[in-house]
């Protein structure tokens, strides 16, 4: 297939996750950057479409123009990465549909349920994809112990448990111009949740993909302990599932000693799972009556679902870029399909608008619980 032309809203000079997409996007060599508006200031996005060898008469002044510009290209983009600080997801990406380009943007999808559900009724309409990055769901044994759990390896789903302790945040480090800890700690930029939407949603989507439910309830517990920051930086939540099973996730931005330890453990009748994203190339599989068994991302017991999602051979480590690269790959896939109007390899999936719905709807239901003593709160 020929390289899918795509275009980058934020990160630019400066930027954490611009790095990231870019770095994902063209490991399988299936994207070229050819276009952006990489900055908040015109000035800034022509220096940065510089740097990255965007030609400048492609490097826009806003999104805006870069959307009706691309759309309107013989040769425009195919598709565009979002990349920039939560308030700005639903504009950009509204936009950029509307100009008949495929979206991949970076979670939460927006910093409103409203927003949101309109977003969701505007790919439909638009027949766009849109592909939401929880890179997570891209790793190897993600993949494998979703397929294991769907093959009922684990028998009746009864308890999810999913934790996202960091440290990065235990001291007011937005007060210091850190840019990273500025934007995710205001409101204006952030949305109403901090913790809670940065990683909290990561660890609820997680849990929701490998276990194949859909959880109905909840209590949560939010809790801002640097004095003066405006949102929270710790959250407890207790989960009620549709099939009854009972789930807990615990998210943290100041837990020193933690530096990303998203980690994962399902349990059903017949046993369990357990993983580990900073050792992510093995699982714990421990089924019921038995001796536990240590499953890698290359050894013999471990099926096609994440065997199509490795690069190198066994015991070399794959990680956090790799499985972002998965999510652009998988979006390749699609994106390849639709140009040829083809539906894609059944086996092709990854996270989408109606995740990001839901990772949103989590949000705002976290807060309301939390503002009401932590009361059971439908989501």
């Amino acid at each position: 297939m020929s390289k899918i032309k795509y275009g980058m809203v934020g990160g630019g000079q400066g930027a954490f996750i611009g790095g990231v997409h870019r770095i994902a996007a063209r490991m399988d060599d299936h994207f070229e950057l050819v276009a952006g508006a990489f900055s908040s200031t015109p000035e800034k996005s022509k220096a940065s479409g510089a740097e990255l060898g965007v030609d400048a008469d492609r490097a826009y002044g806003d999104f805006a123009e870069m959307a009706i510009a691309e759309g309107a290209r013989r040769d425009g983009i195919e598709a565009v990465a979002i990349v920039t600080p939560n308030h700005m997801h639903f504009p950009i990406a509204k936009a950029f549909l509307e100009a008949g380009i495929h979206v991949i943007c970076d979670k939460p999808m927006t910093t409103s349920l409203e927003d949101a559900q309109e977003l969701a009724k505007l790919v439909e309409t638009s027949g766009r994809l849109f592909v939401l990055t929880h890179n997570y769901s891209g790793y190897p044994l993600i993949r494998h112990a979703r397929a294991m759990v769907a093959n009922g390896d684990l028998g009746k789903i009864q308890i999810i448990q999913a934790e996202y302790p960091q440290d990065w945040l235990t001291e007011a480090l937005e007060g210091t111009g850190q840019k990273q800890a500025a934007w995710r700690t205001d409101p204006k930029q952030s949305g109403i949740g901090g913790c809670v939407g940065d990683i909290g949603t990561h660890a609820y989507h997680l849990a929701g993909y490998v276990s194949g439910l859909k959880a109905e309830k909840l209590a949560a517990d939010l809790t801002t302990f640097v004095p003066d920051r405006d949102l929270d930086d710790n959250i407890h939540v207790m989960l009620r599932y549709e099939n009854g099973a009972k789930g807990m996730i615990w998210a943290s931005q100041v837990a020193p000693g933690n530096e990303n330890g998203l980690r994962l453990r399902i349990y059903g009748t017949k046993g369990g799972l357990s993983w580990e994203q900073e050792n992510p190339n093995r699982m714990l599989h421990t089924p019921y009556g038995e001796p536990p068994r240590i499953l890698t991302r290359g050894g013999p017991t471990v099926g096609p679902e994440a065997e199509r999602m490795s690069r190198i051979p066994p015991g070399h480590p794959e990680g956090y870029l790799e499985g972002f690269a998965n999510i652009y790959s998988e979006a390749a896939a699609a994106i390849t399909a639709f140009r040829n109007n083809q539906a894609a390899d059944k086996a092709v999936h990854f996270p989408t608008v109606n995740d990001g719905v839901d990772g949103v709807a989590f949000i705002v239901a976290c807060v309301k619980s939390s503002e009401a003593n932590s009361a059971w709160t439908d989501i």
